[in-house]
């Protein structure tokens, strides 16, 4: 058996009821490891400034290879996800760009909004995000993807002094 992607996910209130469907879907799968940040229930909600930062840390400390977060519209996840270095999140509304922030982005990380997004199409595009590798269907633009990505990193080093 091969090994099982870590994969730390996080909500808000507004993104529970979809993070509880993804977290059952994942667990269905076999080949993921959670790393569940909550929320755990809509009576002990958290707000997306206090979520984001648990599984950009996560993947800073190389406890998780990948990150999900969810809150209303998946916007607010991503800005303060995007305040960590060596995290690379990408809002993704389907499936078409579920599979590009990795392809395209290298994302590491999804964000998705519970307002926006169905549970059974928030499955579908947390699969299409995982079935696929950074350049993959993109081989003609492979060179340009990846100094493109490398210039992303370059800014990165020269902004998180």
């Amino acid at each position: 058996m091969s090994k099982k992607i870590r994969i730390a996910i996080a909500s808000d209130l507004s993104g529970f009821p979809l993070k509880a469907e993804i977290v059952k879907h994942l667990e269905a799968r076999g080949d993921i490891e959670l790393v569940d940040f909550g929320i755990e229930n809509a009576e002990a909600p958290q707000p997306y400034f206090v979520q984001a930062p648990k599984v950009a840390a996560s993947i800073q400390r190389g406890e998780a290879e990948r990150g999900i977060l969810i809150c209303g519209t998946g916007q607010g996840m991503a800005i303060v996800a995007n305040k960590h270095k060596g995290v690379y999140a990408c809002v993704v509304d389907d499936l078409f760009s579920g599979e590009r922030a990795k392809i395209v982005n290298n994302a590491n990380v999804i964000t998705l909004g519970g307002w926006i997004t169905a549970p059974f199409l928030g499955c579908q595009i947390v699969d299409a995000w995982l079935a696929v590798a950074f350049t993959e269907k993109m081989e003609f633009k492979k060179d340009f993807l990846t100094n493109a990505f490398e210039q992303v990193k370059r800014l990165e080093t020269e902004q998180f002094k």
